[in-house]
């Protein structure tokens, strides 16, 4: 199976390369890629930028380009629910934006014309969930959208309209609209780095690359590991 894998910045995608074998880079179109072996199992990794505009046009290049099975959105995001903590994951069941309104007749959220939250694929979802892992694995409803959410009242706004929310990013939502138009499996897997509201909290964020990265994303190998040679 071919697994593409888009991640929004740098340090994410040099973790995530450190963990294939047989490293090969090439250009296809707007982006660099790095296709590598894990777990039986090809995975093509993408850097596509911060934000939903750059995570959308990374999803439509890596889908149309690389032609992969199933697309996994993973790197790091802020936990916003008192039951996750900084080194957990929080593996979406659901993506929602939290930073969209398109007027009467639509949910808070939902773009007009589609879903009002994007469904993962549900045989990821499962694996992640049956995840074996010392790093606990939660999963829910992510909240994406422009912006880094820093202070308590952010999060208490995101956390008044989405309650179920456990934490938020800047690119899920997008690479969700996107593999849903593409039909193609998607799954939001990432690594909570920090947590908005928190004393400190831009401290946490940077001590986390510091200190806590390569730790953190072993569980990210782990389920990239787990997973079939096919989707059943």
């Amino acid at each position: 199976m071919k697994i593409g894998i888009i991640a929004a910045m740098s340090d994410e995608r040099k973790q995530l390369s450190a963990l294939l074998s047989g490293l090969h880079e090439e250009q296809n179109g707007l982006f660099r890629y790095v296709t590598g072996e894990l777990g039986g199992n090809t995975l093509c990794i993408m850097e596509c930028g911060i934000g939903k505009v750059n995570a959308a046009v990374g999803a439509s290049e890596l889908i149309t380009h690389m032609h992969p099975d199933v697309v996994l959105s993973t790197g790091v995001a802020g936990g916003i629910d008192r039951d996750v903590a900084v080194m957990d994951v929080v593996a979406a069941s659901e993506v929602v934006y939290h930073d969209v309104w398109c007027g009467m007749g639509n949910e808070y959220g939902q773009v007009q014309g589609m879903p009002a939250r994007f469904a993962c694929d549900d045989r990821l979802v499962r694996l992640a969930a049956s995840l074996p892992s010392p790093v606990p694995v939660h999963v829910g409803l992510v909240c994406s959208g422009d912006k880094f959410v820093t202070g308590l009242q952010e999060l208490e706004a995101i956390k008044a309209d989405f309650p179920e929310g456990l934490a938020v990013d800047m690119e899920s939502g997008a690479i969700a609209q996107v593999c849903y138009l593409y039909r193609v499996p998607f799954l939001s897997f990432r690594v909570v780095s920090d947590t908005p509201g928190a004393e400190g909290h831009w401290e946490q964020y940077e001590n986390f690359w510091e200190a806590l990265a390569d730790h953190s994303f072993g569980v990210v190998k782990a389920f990239l590991e787990s997973l079939p040679a096919k989707l059943s």
